[in-house]
């Protein structure tokens, strides 16, 4: 049995190092707890950029290049070392982290930014990050395409990690190639929240017969510096719940283990037994013997990001 820690707490939105600072808080609290891995939402460095949903890209033209300057200036680097300090703190505490950021590439120009998710081990070293294969909707104002180079699984001490991130758990082939790495524990950060979203992540549970994590964004207009470009006019309410988050674990069969923590700072915790999902997939397995792989195949193009930059701490 593993520890496991969910934190759904608001970024500290359009500022990377105190982002930074409050992720090693919750990193620490959820390490004197037990926790073993420890999974932080989508694009929680240095946010998740809200206002894509509120504004028109024409009319609001110039409010929309001020957010993003801003975005991009605190964008995450991975070559720059921006991540040093949240690696290790994973080093220091032994355990494993998932984190959601936006991502830049200052040595190409820094032009273009990712929805990314990394994965960094308990002895410090990155060992994946995965880019958002297709931006959703307004999200292609902010972000490029992503590749194939992150759609895999890495083995840790509390199982096989994958990570989809948000809208991408409703690509059915992407599910499909995490299923085919032998995923144990699906990690899906996402903007998402409700019902809908909870009942995909049960589905994903019971298709893929693996622990599902669902880490939710939590949001509220005061949670919205008063000093970012627009405030009065994108989020006027300080009380408005933007994003409710609803983070959820959910085990092998498709059962709510804790969660979904709805409209509440704070961490979730659960157990997660790696060792269980073997067993659930005695019934069904989609890419074993439930697989017909004389009739199907997946053929997934791993092309190398140009940028792939491990940094071992």
């Amino acid at each position: 049995m593993s520890m496991i820690a969910i934190i759904q707490r608001p970024s500290v939105l359009l500022d990377r190092q105190a982002t930074l600072a409050r992720a090693l808080e919750s990193v620490a609290e959820a390490a004197a707890a037990g926790a073993e891995l420890v999974v932080l939402p989508e694009q929680f460095i240095p946010g998740y950029p809200a206002w894509i949903w509120r504004l028109a890209a024409g009319k609001d033209g110039a409010l929309m290049g001020q957010l993003h300057e801003q975005l991009l200036a605190n964008a995450v680097d991975i070559a720059r070392g921006d991540l040093a300090p949240l690696q290790e703190a994973a080093r220091r505490h032994g355990l494993t982290i998932v984190c959601g950021l936006n991502e830049c590439e200052h040595s190409r120009g820094g032009g273009t930014l990712y929805n990314s998710v990394v994965l960094i081990g308990a002895d410090g070293a990155l060992l994946n990050r995965h880019r958002k294969l297709m931006p959703t909707n307004p999200e292609r104002m902010v972000h490029g395409l992503g590749d194939a180079a992150g759609l895999r699984t890495v083995d840790t001490p509390v199982g096989r990690v994958g990570t989809l991130i948000c809208w991408e758990s409703y690509m059915p082939l992407a599910r499909y190639a995490l299923y085919a790495e032998g995923v144990q524990v699906y990690v899906a950060p996402t903007y998402d929240s409700g019902e809908g979203w909870l009942a995909t992540l049960r589905h994903i549970a019971l298709e893929g017969r693996c622990w599902v994590l669902g880490s939710g964004t939590l949001l509220r207009g005061s949670d919205v510096p008063d000093d970012l470009p627009g405030r009065t006019q994108l989020f006027p309410d300080p009380a408005e719940w933007i994003n409710d988050g609803d983070s959820v674990v959910i085990d092998p069969q498709g059962r709510i283990v804790a969660g979904p923590l709805h409209r509440e700072s704070g961490i979730l915790y659960a157990q997660l037994d790696s060792s269980r999902v073997a067993p659930a997939r005695r019934a069904l397995d989609v890419c074993g013997h439930y697989a017909r792989p004389d009739i199907f195949e997946l053929q997934v193009r791993r092309t190398p990001s140009q940028a792939v930059h491990f940094i071992d701490r």
